[in-house]
Order: C-alpha cells, then sequence, then structure tokens
C-alpha cells in the first residue's frame, strides 16, 4: 500500500525524520474503537493498540490517537498487529467539547483535515444559525470550510436557500447537492485531489452517509431515512472512520452532532462573523458593543437592512456564552491544578473557552 495515497507527504516525513525512529513506521488511524484502532501501513491495514508508555504519557483523552492521525508504529512480527508509541503533531485538529453537563474536555472528531464540508440538509431541518456555530468550529479548527446543502431534490427554492446561507457565511464556498439525482458530483469531486482529506460533519439525518456512498461509488456507509413529522434523522455512522475514494482523496465521515458545544476559540468568531466585524471597524468607539452605543455602525448596518438582526443577535449571544464559559473553564482549572503545575505530560495547558450547549436533537 503506498502512504502517499492516504496523505502522506513531504511535510509528514520532515517530521518523521526530526526523530530516531528506525525501529518503527508510519501509520494512519483509520477509525477508532476505544482500546483498539484500525491503521493504515504500508503492509496494508491492521488493528493497533496504545503502548502502555503513551497511555500513562497522555491520559488527557484528546492526546491520544484519533481518527485522521499519522502515528508512530511498532510492527508485531507473525501477527497482524501494531503498537503505537506516539503520535506526530496534528497539521488541523476538529474538536468540540464532548458531551455531558459536567463534563470539561476535548473531544477530537478528526485530525490533519485538509476541507470540512458542513453538511445541512434542504428540508424543515434547514438552520442558518446552527451552520454559523459549525462554521467557528470549522476556522477554530485551521481547515477550510464547505457548505453543502443536500437533498436539493426536496427543495423547489434551492437557490434562495443557497443566497441564504451565503449571507451567514461570508467568503465560504456553498454548494446545494443531490446523491440521489446525482446532482453537483463534479462540483464536489473538484475538492477530493488525491492525498486530500475531507470530513463530512452535521446533524443527524443530514445526508452524510448518503454522500459518502454516492462520491465512493459503494454502499460502504448505512443509510436510514427521516422522520416525515420534523425532518430529522436517527444516527447512522456510529464511529468515525476514513475512506479512500476513487477521486484519490481520503473522506471522514463522523457521526451526527445532538449537541455541539465548541472546545476552545482561536479566532473562529471573528472568521465566522467577520462581516460584523469588518462594519464595526467603522464605529465611533473602538470599544462598542453595538448595542446601541452613538456611532455605532453596526446598528446602522441593521437598520438600512444591509445586515440581518437576529444575525447580529446570535453574535450577542455566542460572545456573553463565551464569557461565561472562560469564568467557568478558570474556575475548574483551579479546582483542578490549584499550583498551576500544568498537565501530568509536562505540556503546557491551552488557554481555552467553552460554549454552552446548543442541543441538535434528532
Amino acid at each position: 500500500m503506498n502512504l502517499e495515497h492516504y496523505g502522506w507527504n513531504t511535510d509528514w516525513q520532515q517530521k518523521w525524520l526530526q526523530r530516531d525512529r528506525k525501529q518503527h513506521v508510519p501509520g494512519r488511524i483509520v477509525s477508532d474503537f476505544g482500546q483498539m484502532y484500525r491503521v493504515w501501513t504500508s503492509a496494508g491495514e491492521v488493528w493497533g493498540e496504545v503502548s502502555g508508555k503513551l497511555k500513562h504519557e497522555h491520559q488527557d483523552r484528546s492526546e491520544l490517537p484519533a481518527v485522521g492521525d499519522w502515528v508512530e508504529v511498532q510492527v508485531l512480527e507473525q501477527e497482524e498487529r501494531v503498537i503505537i508509541h506516539s503520535v506526530l503533531e496534528r497539521k488541523t485538529c476538529i474538536s468540540r467539547q464532548a458531551a455531558g453537563v459536567a463534563t470539561v474536555n476535548e473531544q477530537v472528531i478528526a485530525s490533519n483535515v485538509d476541507t470540512l464540508f458542513l453538511v445541512s440538509s434542504l428540508n424543515d431541518d434547514f438552520n442558518v444559525r446552527r451552520m454559523e456555530r459549525y462554521l467557528i468550529m470549522a476556522w477554530n479548527s485551521g481547515v477550510t470550510p464547505v457548505i453543502l446543502l443536500s437533498k436539493a431534490d426536496l427543495c423547489p427554492d434551492a437557490e434562495l436557500k443557497v443566497a441564504e446561507m451565503e449571507g451567514a457565511a461570508p467568503g465560504v464556498p456553498v454548494h446545494a447537492i443531490s446523491a440521489l439525482e446525482d446532482m453537483g458530483r463534479d462540483i464536489v469531486s473538484a475538492y477530493l485531489g488525491e492525498g486530500i482529506t475531507v470530513a463530512l460533519t452535521g446533524s443527524s439525518g443530514c445526508g452524510k452517509s448518503t454522500i459518502v456512498n454516492w462520491l465512493s461509488e459503494a454502499g460502504v456507509q448505512k443509510t436510514q431515512g427521516i422522520r416525515e413529522d420534523d425532518s430529522r434523522g436517527r444516527h447512522t455512522t456510529t464511529h468515525r472512520q476514513l475512506f479512500l475514494l476513487p477521486q484519490g482523496g481520503i473522506m471522514a465521515d463522523t457521526p451526527g452532532m445532538r449537541e455541539l458545544r465548541l472546545f476552545e476559540d482561536e479566532g473562529g468568531l471573528a472568521q465566522a462573523f467577520s462581516d460584523i466585524e469588518e462594519i464595526g471597524s467603522q464605529c465611533r468607539f473602538a470599544d462598542c458593543k453595538h448595542e446601541g452605543e452613538a456611532g455605532c455602525a453596526v446598528r446602522e448596518a441593521v437598520e438600512a437592512g444591509v445586515l440581518e438582526e437576529r444575525r447580529l443577535s446570535n453574535y450577542h449571544k455566542t460572545q456573553r456564552e463565551l464569557k461565561f464559559q472562560a469564568v467557568k473553564e478558570a474556575r475548574s482549572r483551579r479546582k483542578a491544578d490549584p499550583k498551576g503545575r500544568g498537565s501530568k505530560s509536562g505540556a503546557p495547558r491551552k488557554s481555552s473557552s467553552y460554549w454552552t450547549k446548543q442541543l441538535m436533537d434528532e
């Protein structure tokens, strides 16, 4: 098996050569089953497990291997199994706060992704405000977002929906597609060059697994219908997994999200609401909160119909949540590590912010 087909390139080779790894070989995590992994290596796809040393050094689950990671593995002779000794530094990392009211842990959805397809179906589940949150996650992750509006065959006004979504996603490509009608295949395939990794994310029932099957030209993922009463679906994909596509790219399918609590802000808020940030630069006061101050260019834009009131409202809501969660995180961190000693692995703690729960029920 040629690792270049799975995304290995000169950049990864340079990272690999930074340490003496002569006794080991590179591999890529295909799927994660908790204690065991499926790993692509030059010898084929095998089972893998994390070494005891790696588990001890990185007790934070987010630092252990995730789907898409390049890892250093030891091949066990006469066994179709490898031991994972280290994770190569990630180029990008798509993550959210792990589910659960009391948790403040990072959950890695996929790593080393080049393009993130944000999928929303063109039925009653179409939600612009939800997409704004997915965009924040994408920008924070360092990936390039692309919005796919699926099931266009069910929507008589798909062009209007595309325009509406474009207004909420400045500079982000938006494409209406239909796997059933084979609509938009060439457009989507253009993102799937050899060695390029693309991930799919979205709420349950938005059509991610159907898109994987459509692009792979095979039934590699199970699919289910949606409930007619609310246009929402059940979880079909139960774990994250990479697929090699005939176009040459690699695709990661992920389970539908019932909730999206974003982990850490690395400028994603400003990028997702770049239009508001740009208009705000023209306000009379540099610290304008856009809540009625004199000379507020943002409020003037709303009154003139240039900026949607609901978009500004969501921007304010997200800012408030960020401040609340920042305080909550700081308290949690002080309680867990009162002396500020950092993580057990010796790595410095990240400066992270957590967002309040946004339900995305099936």
